[in-house]
Formats: structure tokens, sequence, C-alpha cells
């Protein structure tokens, strides 16, 4: 049975469209509190929400749903991702939930529910929740319903967390992009506890400016600082925190692969665990230390899964989505900038040193706004696909792939040559278009 609501990062739309209504949100608290009351005798769900103007009324659906049927909610504030997974664990919640839309414009939100482990909800309890949404639940009345209370020291308790982990960065000139989003106040009193020179921009959210021009998805503004004031290095975060892009002092980015490429040599990993969008040149530069590179679906999900399942610790993702579970149960951009500056302050090299010793393949991506995904699957995509792979073998390569949050595929095409790489890819995308895109 598939979900109707659930995507791969939980639910997500455009804020007060169907599905993501105050009524339907209401509903989706009160069909979750029956499965949360399934769990526990007295469950009790932390919430956190990112800087979006939308997140309070989301927020006070949810809780309300949650309350009507008996379950208690602690708010937790502003709060980045992976500290409300950290706190639902710290607090002995039953679930954890998130209200935002990641990297998405601000029009955009969210509802990601996370487990008493701090793990995302599993298909199966996510498909029990879309199950109560269309059956007639108890009533709970009286002295049963849920009672709503503040968490005042969210932030105390999750900064502590993440400077257990944190390595002396005295010395160091840090700047911070926080993308007007989660992060904005946690990031800056964490780098500098830790010792760092900081200076943080985007640090003034007002609800529709998150990831607007900033942020992991625009590095640019970060690259410039860094480069023009002379600071050692930069670190991106996205709106919900949950990852980071890095920048070092020349302005050069430092993505997800490179970040996975220290850490996997510095710790000593044997095998890693990345995307079908990871680079070559980090396959090739793993092998080349006596490391395995095993790839997975795209998302943090299938990382996430494909670690446990082979019990290993460290994976990730390009975009900056990078899994520690050694420390963490789920993605942490905060904490990954801290353990990778640990793995290069220890390893005597530079930042710069590091990116320079694992170039990159060029690789070109292009996203097409489709009326429906499954085009994907259509005949005539499939041979401009296989055409493309004939003309790279042995030399690159190409992959198509649906996204998991917006009406939109996804050609990746890597190889020797820009030039060239650019060009298939655009001949796969034209026909995509031609078929049905928007």
């Amino acid at each position: 049975m598939s979900r109707k609501y659930f995507g791969t990062d939980g639910v997500r739309a455009v804020a007060g469209e169907a599905p993501l209504t105050a009524a339907w949100t209401l509903q989706l608290g009160m069909a979750a509190a029956e499965v949360f009351k399934a769990q526990s005798r007295k469950p009790v769900v932390v919430i956190g929400k990112d800087t979006r103007q939308s997140g309070d009324m989301l927020e006070a659906a949810l809780a309300a749903g949650l309350t009507a049927q008996g379950v208690n909610v602690i708010h937790l504030g502003v709060m980045p991702t992976p500290g409300v997974s950290y706190l639902a664990r710290q607090l002995g919640a039953t679930a954890g939930v998130v209200i935002s839309a990641s990297h998405n414009p601000y029009q955009d939100n969210g509802i990601k529910f996370f487990g008493s482990s701090g793990e995302k909800l599993t298909d199966a309890l996510e498909l029990a929740i879309e199950a109560n949404l269309e059956m007639a639940l108890p009533k709970v009345t009286g002295t049963s319903i849920g009672a709503v209370t503040d968490y005042r020291e969210a932030e105390r308790l999750y900064s502590s967390f993440l400077l257990e982990q944190a390595p002396d960065l005295r010395g160091l000139k840090i700047a911070l992009d926080c993308a007007n989003g989660a992060t904005h106040r946690l990031a800056p009193k964490v780098f500098q506890r830790a010792g760092a020179d900081v200076f943080a921009v985007f640090t003034n959210p007002d609800g529709r400016n998150i990831n607007t021009a900033c942020g992991s998805t625009h590095p640019e503004t970060l690259q410039n600082l860094v480069r023009d004031m002379k600071f050692d290095l930069g670190i991106a975060f996205d709106g919900d925190g949950d990852r980071c892009l890095m920048v070092d002092s020349t302005g050069a980015m430092i993505d997800g692969d490179h970040m996975l490429y220290i850490n996997g040599v510095t710790r000593g990993e044997r095998t890693v665990v990345a995307t079908l969008m990871s680079n070559m040149g980090l396959e090739v530069k793993l092998r080349e230390q006596g490391i395995a590179l095993e790839r997975t679906g795209v998302g943090d999900r299938y990382v996430h899964e494909r670690l446990l399942e082979k019990g290993l610790t460290l994976g990730g993702e390009q975009s900056g989505h990078t899994l520690f579970l050694d420390a963490a149960p789920t993605g942490d951009g905060m904490l990954s900038a801290l353990l990778t500056l640990k793995a290069v302050r220890s390893s005597g090299k530079t930042l710069q040193q590091w990116r320079e010793e694992m170039p990159l393949y060029p690789q070109t991506l292009v996203n097409i706004r489709v009326t429906d995904k499954a085009i994907a699957k259509h005949d005539d995509v499939q041979a401009a696909l296989k055409i493309v792979e004939s003309k790279l073998e042995g030399r690159g390569r190409i992959n198509l792939r649906p996204s998991g949050t917006e009406s939109l595929l996804r050609v990746m095409v890597e190889g020797e040559s820009q030039s060239e790489i650019a060009e298939l890819a655009e001949s796969v995308a034209s026909v995509i278009r031609r078929i049905g895109g928007v």
C-alpha cells in the first residue's frame, strides 16, 4: 500500500493549500495521536519549527489535534530539525514533529515526524496515520484532553550536545550563512563558544526571507564574503538546519562529497554510503584510500537505511546532508560542520588542500517542471536515456529521477567534458519538455 500524503521527507506542500491547510493539519494531529497512544500510556510529542510565516498556523493546528485526542505537547519554538530529533530522545518523548519545508521557498511548508529514537517514522507508522485520517476517532473529554507546555531549555540542551562534539576552533575566522532559518540564533552562539571568531549573515528572519538568495542552495554571497574579507572558511546552512555546505579560504565550495571524503579518510571508514548523485571523483579517491563507496537512491532516508543495513556510520548526499550515525540518528548541519572541522584540524591539512586532493568530475543537473512525474517512464524518454548512456559508456553516467517534494524531473549527467555533458543533459530534458513539460 502506497502513502497518499507522506513523501520521502514527510508531508510537504504550499501552506494553506490542500493538503496543508489548518483544518487538515488538525485532523493529521488527531490521526497521529491515535498511533502514539498505542505506543505509550502517556504519550508526549515535542514540536519544533523553522521561521516560515505559516509555521505558527500549522503548529497551532497540529497541537490542537494532538491534544484533542489526549496527547501532551511540548513546544520547542524555532529549532533546527536535528535539534527536534535530539530533544525527542533526551526528553523521553513518544515522538517529535518538525514543521518545515527545509530548503524550499517560504510559501511551502511541511510536517515531518520522528519516533522516540529520533529517527524518522517508518513507512508502516506513516501508513497507520494516513489510515486514521479516514476513520472515526474516539472522543476525548475532560481531564483526558492533552496539555501544551513550552520547553525553555531547548536551545541550551541542544547546543550543549553540539559543543560536546566540537573541536577547539580558536584562531579560525569563520563566516556563517544561516539562511534566515532555524539556525539563525543557535549557529553563531555554538561556533563562538567553540572558540571561533564568527561573522554571521542572513540571521534576520521575517517569515518570508528563509532561503531567499541565501543558505546552502544559494552560497554565492558567502563565497564572495569569505574571499573578499579573508575568512578562513565559511559555512552555509539550509532553512531547517539539517544540512550544510562549506567554503574554503579561496571561496571555493566544499560540498557533501568533499565532507564524506574528508571524514571517511580521517575516520578510517571501510565503506561510505552516498547516493546516485554523488560525484565520480569521490568514488575514485575513496577507492585509492582503500574505502568502498556504496550508492543508494536519492534521499537521506535511503542512505540511512543502507547504513543501518550494513552496520555503517558515515554517509550522505552531495547537497550537504551528512549522516554520522555514531553521533546522531539524523542529518545535522551544525554537527556535520563541527565534525568536518575536527577532521580537518586533526589532519594537519587545510580545507583548501582537502578540496584540491579530490578533484570533481564535471557534472550538470537540469530540473524540468512536469505535469506528471510518471513521464520518466515514457518510451521516448527511456530511448533518449539509452542514447546518452551509450555515448558515455566508460566515461561518465546519466541519472533521471523525480523530485521527492516537487513536480520536477531531474536529469544529472557526469563526464569528462562540461560542454558534452551539458549538451547530453539538454537532449534528454528537451524530450521530457516536449512530452509533458510545464
